[in-house]
């Protein structure tokens, strides 16, 4: 699937998420913190989510960021050949999000994380609600945020983490910060 299908689709997944909850803009506006005008603008195709968008808008459905995109990718799989991994890129940051397991039932899922060179992303609470995660570092430098609690990861390291909390992503290094994040349902 190409970037610009999967935000075709993700447009249309949270307009869909928003009219199936009979919620206005402006409903989902206040719940979200993202202005009226631009979740218009991203449901309609007309600007690119940031991660941080993204994840306010999740967190106001109830949904991880896993889980939104999740919706909007192949259900039924049960191999998922890396060329069919759909790749979506925060416009803002160049941070890559690659969905690395088929979708299935959505109850594991693996998902790898590109961080380019002082780039930092945050992600409200309510992102991690419902879930359980741990990061595992492949390469580079990940400082990790995780409600005030600061942990730099390096390659090989993996930390679970705790209960909800707001956090930060951010990558100190010259080179990219490559990692896995596994996700499971609670």
């Amino acid at each position: 699937m190409m970037m610009d299908d999967l935000a075709s689709r993700l447009a249309e997944r949270l307009r869909g998420e928003r009219e199936a909850r009979g919620w206005s803009l402006n409903d989902l506006a206040e719940r979200s913190g993202v202005s009226r005008a631009m979740i218009s603008r991203i449901e309609r195709g007309e600007a690119s989510p940031t991660a941080v968008l993204l994840g306010r808008l999740s967190g106001a459905f109830g949904l991880t960021l896993s889980n939104l995109l999740a919706r909007i990718e192949n259900a039924g799989e049960r191999v998922r050949r890396a060329k069919d991994q759909p790749l979506w890129r925060d416009p803002e940051t160049g941070f890559v999000r690659r969905a690395i397991s088929p979708a299935g039932n959505g109850d594991l899922e693996l998902v790898a994380g590109e961080l380019p060179p002082g780039a930092a992303i945050a992600y409200p609470a309510s992102s991690y609600a419902f879930i359980r995660q741990q990061i595992w570092m492949q390469s580079g430098v990940l400082d990790f945020d995780e409600g005030g609690i600061v942990t730099r990861l390096e390659a090989g390291d993996c930390l679970e983490l705790g209960p909800p909390a707001d956090c930060r992503f951010s990558n100190p290094g010259t080179e990219p910060a490559r990692y896995l994040v596994v996700v499971s349902r609670r």
